[in-house]
């Protein structure tokens, strides 16, 4: 082999390893995801503790199951409240189960303006600072002086789903919607459990805002790399 094809064979060698490297894992883990994502809509409800569940509905009471939702373990209670603010309230309003250790209340932001009180847009859980209601039940009243807020929009995924399109939890991606209303959702937080369902959870004003209905498909099209 002479000095000219020996040089061809190196710069072929070379372009063969960048060609193998694009290829890499190490490339593909900050490649665009490309998941279709289940829609599941979610209306103003009331998470209880157990001693306001006692206050509200009885001592010892118990949520009666009206319908599952998707994540596994969690369902829609026949029970409702009503939710009363500086400026008006709430009637029937669904509680869900099962009981948690901290009582949280979920409403829109259209649902804070007949209240009279300005939830900010949060995580579940993350109730500081947060402003109060009061809740009324068949059997009683309680006044919480925080814990209700708007949700901030976010997807269910199990471990083993988010390891194969590149997740991690507390990351944000964008979703793409489509239909004559379609658009992109921005800071789409994930949220990585060990038995999560694949679902993308909004509330009825963003999901009337891109003519999105219970059961739709979007799709996750890019990861944010400044968080997680």
């Amino acid at each position: 082999m002479n000095y000219t094809e020996q040089q061809a064979e190196w710069i072929t060698q070379q372009i063969l390893h960048e060609l193998a490297a694009r290829k890499s894992p190490a490339a593909s883990a900050t490649a665009p995801v490309a998941l279709e994502i289940p829609v599941g809509v979610s209306n103003r409800h009331v998470h209880l503790c157990r001693e306001d569940m006692d206050i509200l509905f009885g001592y010892g009471s118990t949520l009666t199951r009206f319908k599952a939702v998707k994540q596994p373990g969690q369902y829609a209670a026949e029970e409702m409240v009503t939710l009363r603010g500086p400026k008006g309230e709430l009637s029937k309003v669904r509680v869900l189960g099962p009981l948690r250790k901290t009582t949280q209340v979920e409403i829109s932001v259209a649902d804070g303006f007949a209240l009279g009180a300005k939830a900010p847009v949060r995580m579940s859980g993350d109730l500081l600072e947060s402003p109060g209601i009061d809740i009324i039940g068949p059997k009683g009243r309680v006044v919480k002086h925080n814990g209700m807020i708007v949700a901030w929009r976010h997807i269910h995924v199990s471990p083993q789903e988010a390891e194969l399109h590149g997740l991690r939890d507390g990351m944000e991606i964008d979703v793409q919607t489509n239909g004559p209303r379609g658009g992109v959702l921005s800071h789409v937080v994930v949220r990585v459990t060990a038995d999560a369902v694949l679902e993308l959870h909004i509330d009825v004003e963003e999901a009337n805002g891109f003519g999105l209905r219970n059961g739709d498909t979007v799709r996750g099209i890019k990861q944010d790399v400044r968080h997680g």
